[in-house]
């Protein structure tokens, strides 16, 4: 029980400073505490992920930093893909599963690293496929955006219903690089594209046959959200650099982790 609250409130802190982390950690938290399979584990790592993203979500809302209408077009091109990466996840091994994972991770992570040493210099140089305009505070929407955020949108849903992670270590990064929104509004506008795309795999998996034990599922759920709340406080007043290497650094350290109990 105890690991189960730690667990939850760990993965809430870290969802809400980075934006993802959430299902990147609770998936493997869940697996080496309770001694579950991924498969098993994947279910309640999105619940409480979903949950806590929504709490985030909601902040983010009051501080006027959530892209809406991006995080509504990600969600709806990511729905699809999520029931797919479900069904998907039921025919494949543990083995390549939890190998195929920890490989996302480790390319995210050099990703992130290469556009920090790359445009933490100066952000204003970057140049991106789908840009906010200065003057009005929004997306120029063209076709051009909307492909780009709707591509962002399929991938993360795919992670979502594949892996039983929020999509946020996706979409952060990809926010980050191919459009100027800047780190906060990334975080928070991926907090609200998890909480809808986390129901949606949510009631896939349950579909499918996933199973939820109640009582842990509640414990975990709740010290997730009061985990989130927390970090939202935190997180304002933190440099964007400062939260882009906490977000590498946790995405190589699961990922390690997760390839030492492959080969192990």
């Amino acid at each position: 029980m105890l690991l189960i609250i730690i667990a939850g409130s760990v993965v809430g802190l870290v969802m809400g400073l980075t934006g993802a982390g959430g299902g990147i950690l609770a998936v493997p938290a869940l697996i080496y505490s309770q001694g579950w399979t991924m498969q098993q584990a994947m279910p309640v790592a999105l619940l409480a992920v979903t949950v806590g993203a929504m709490i985030g979500a909601i902040e983010g809302f009051s501080k006027k930093l959530v892209r809406y209408r991006a995080g509504f077009v990600m969600a709806l091109a990511g729905s699809f893909p999520t029931w797919l990466g479900v069904h998907i996840a039921h025919r494949i091994s543990q083995y390549w599963l939890m190998l195929s994972f920890a490989m996302i991770l480790l390319l995210v992570a050099t990703r992130l690293f290469i556009q920090i040493r790359q445009h933490g210099a100066n952000e204003h140089e970057r140049n991106t496929l789908a840009n906010i305009n200065a003057n009005t505070g929004r997306f120029d929407w063209t076709p051009k955006t909307a492909a780009v955020i709707a591509g962002i949108g399929s991938i993360a849903g795919l992670s979502s219903g594949l892996l039983g992670v929020g999509g946020g270590f996706i979409i952060v990064p990809m926010l980050r690089h191919f459009t100027n929104v800047s780190i906060q509004g990334a975080v928070a506008t991926s907090l609200f594209v998890i909480s809808l795309v986390g129901m949606i795999g949510v009631s896939s998996a349950l579909m499918n046959g996933a199973e939820l034990p109640l009582q842990l599922s509640a414990i975990f759920v709740a010290t997730t959200v009061a985990g989130t709340m927390l970090a939202r406080r935190i997180v304002s007043y933190l440099p964007a650099q400062i939260v882009q290497i906490i977000f590498i650094l946790l995405l190589s350290g699961v990922a390690s982790s997760l390839l030492y109990r492959v080969f192990a």
